[in-house]
């Protein structure tokens, strides 16, 4: 039987409140997965740890039913799921869960007699008014017809990967509880894609079907490389001669590098766009690359370049300031 010190609060473990919605929940959790992420905290065993236990809240939380249950019964919400029966004169609501309120189990023989008197009997209407349809007309043991058609739930799960990694795909070994399941990511996935594996989330607490698993992928951060909707960016410094006077610069994209011409009198900040060059689609297509330019001014020179520049100012009749000189308040 599980006791006080036994108890996990899965509320307090994602960080969030007992009123919290399914949305907050979800991003609580992909908050912290990505923290304690294995791939991101190698050899870690505390963080390891600390994922197991955020991937349990979220399954429990993340589940209407067991949510539900997990709410009423406290630390006895696996037994309640299960059919079981806590010790006599127990409170299913131990923890402080729905107020403190307690639930005197001494006037029940076993478990499935609260039950049935909670639902008010297998298909009839419960105290809440919600109906549960019989499957059989003898009430089995334990709920067992009501077991055979509940559907298993869904598991949900996150999964962190490198650029690299999505942009070329990718095989990964994922573990699920004591389960070790490989999976496949396709080229082109991007933080917030969803992967369904059919059949391979958790088993139903119900009976042994299994609901299927749904991977949300979170890329790590880049160095170079942004994304801006399905398009790539990134910022490549040029040279104030480069800008005045035009160029050809080698420029990187995600599997080489490739020649950019940048035209004369370009702007810092202005973007060229480099067409195929950006991310993969699923259809086999690629997006483009937008390269934004920064004019970037040497900080040292030389005595030929310092000699080079003076002649320019003295000599440049240019005054990018004029359509600023009328102004004012």
């Amino acid at each position: 039987m599980p006791t006080a010190t036994d108890f996990k609060d899965y509320y307090a473990i994602l960080g969030v409140g007992k009123t919290a919605t399914a949305e907050e929940i979800k991003r609580a959790y992909r908050k912290l997965a990505r923290k304690y992420h294995p791939d991101v905290n190698p050899g870690n065993a505390k963080a390891e740890e600390q994922f197991k236990t955020l991937n349990e809240a979220n399954e429990v939380l993340s589940d209407s039913e067991t949510r539900e249950k997990y709410d009423q019964f406290g630390q006895y919400w696996k037994q309640a799921a299960a059919g079981g029966a806590p010790a006599q004169g127990t409170n299913a609501q131990a923890g402080g869960f729905n107020g403190g309120q307690s639930s005197d189990f001494d006037q029940y023989s076993n478990f499935d007699d609260f039950i049935n008197d909670l639902l008010g009997g297998l298909g009839g209407r419960s105290r809440t008014g919600r109906t549960y349809q019989r499957t059989s007309a003898q009430q089995p043991d334990n709920f067992a017809g009501y077991r055979s058609q509940a559907p298993a739930p869904d598991t949900e799960a996150a999964i962190a990967l490198s650029f690299s990694e999505a942009f070329h795909g990718v095989q990964k070994r994922l573990q699920l509880d004591d389960e070790a399941i490989n999976v496949r990511i396709p080229a082109g996935a991007k933080s917030g894609s969803r992967i369904r594996l059919k059949g391979k989330g958790r088993p139903s607490h119900f009976s042994q079907q299994r609901g299927d698993l749904y991977l949300t992928i979170d890329l790590f951060p880049h160095l170079f490389f942004q994304f801006s909707g399905n398009n790539l960016t990134c910022e490549v410094p040029i040279r104030p001669d480069e800008a005045v006077l035009g160029t050809q610069i080698q420029v990187p994209t995600p599997d080489g590098q490739v020649t950019l011409t940048v035209p004369k009198g370009v702007r810092s900040g202005q973007s060229l766009r480099l067409r195929g060059k950006g991310w993969k689609l699923s259809n086999g297509d690629r997006t483009d690359l937008i390269v934004k330019l920064q004019i970037v001014s040497p900080q040292e020179l030389s005595e030929i370049d310092q000699e080079c520049y003076e002649k320019i100012q003295a000599n440049n009749s240019f005054n990018p300031r004029s359509t600023i000189e009328a102004v004012t308040l």
